[in-house]
C-alpha cells in the first residue's frame, strides 16, 4: 500500500504540479521537496530527490541522477542586492514576472550518473559533469570534472571516482550498452 501511494504521489507531482517542466520516466521525489523554474527545467531518466531538497533554479538534469536528502540547488542572484535605495527584502526578485538583473539566463546543468550527497548545495549556473559524486555537505561554486568526487565549502576535487582509467573507460561503455 505504501508503495502505491509514494508512485501515486509522484504521478501527481509529474502530470498535476510540475507539469509545465519536462520530467522523464522514472522520476521519484520524497517529501517536503520543491521544483521551480523561472524558465527551464528538464529532469532526465530514474531521477531521485531526496526529502527535504529543492531546486528554485533554471536547472537541466541528465539520466540515473540521484539527490540525497536536504540538497538545494539554488540562484546567485534571485534579489536584486545592488538595487540602490531599496532594502534587499524588497528588492526585485527572480520570481518577479519583470525581473532584469544578473543571473536571468544561467542555468544550472548536472550530468547523467551523478550522485549529489545528503545537505549539498549547487549554485546556479555550475556545471556538475557526467560521473561525478558531490560529498555530503558541500557546497557547490564551480563546474566540476567528469568522474571526480568532490568535497568540501567551497567543493574541491578530492580524487577520482575511479582508480584507473580503464575502469572508467569500463564503466562508461557498459552504461552506454546498456541505455539505462
Amino acid at each position: 500500500m505504501r508503495r502505491l501511494l509514494k508512485k501515486f504521489r509522484d504521478i501527481f507531482l509529474v502530470q498535476i504540479k510540475y507539469r509545465k517542466y519536462k520530467i522523464n520516466k522514472g522520476f521519484h521525489a520524497g517529501k517536503r521537496t520543491n521544483i521551480w523554474a523561472k524558465a527551464t527545467m528538464v529532469i532526465g531518466k530514474n531521477f531521485y530527490l531526496g526529502r527535504d531538497s529543492f531546486i528554485e533554479t533554471d536547472c537541466i538534469i541528465g539520466d540515473n541522477v540521484i539527490f540525497g536528502n536536504r540538497v538545494a540547488v539554488v540562484g546567485k542572484y534571485d534579489h536584486n542586492f545592488q538595487q540602490i535605495g531599496t532594502p534587499i527584502r524588497l528588492a526585485s526578485a527572480i520570481r518577479d514576472k519583470h525581473y532584469n538583473w544578473k543571473g536571468i539566463d544561467l542555468v544550472t546543468r548536472i550530468g547523467n550518473d551523478v550522485w549529489i550527497g545528503y545537505g549539498s548545495t549547487i549554485m546556479q549556473g555550475v556545471n556538475i559533469h557526467d560521473g561525478c559524486l558531490i560529498a555530503a555537505g558541500s557546497v557547490v561554486t564551480r563546474d566540476t570534472e567528469p568522474y571526480a568526487i568532490y568535497a568540501g565549502n567551497p567543493a574541491k576535487k578530492i580524487r577520482d571516482r575511479f582508480d584507473s582509467n580503464k575502469e572508467k573507460e569500463e564503466h562508461v561503455r557498459l552504461i552506454a550498452r546498456k541505455k539505462l
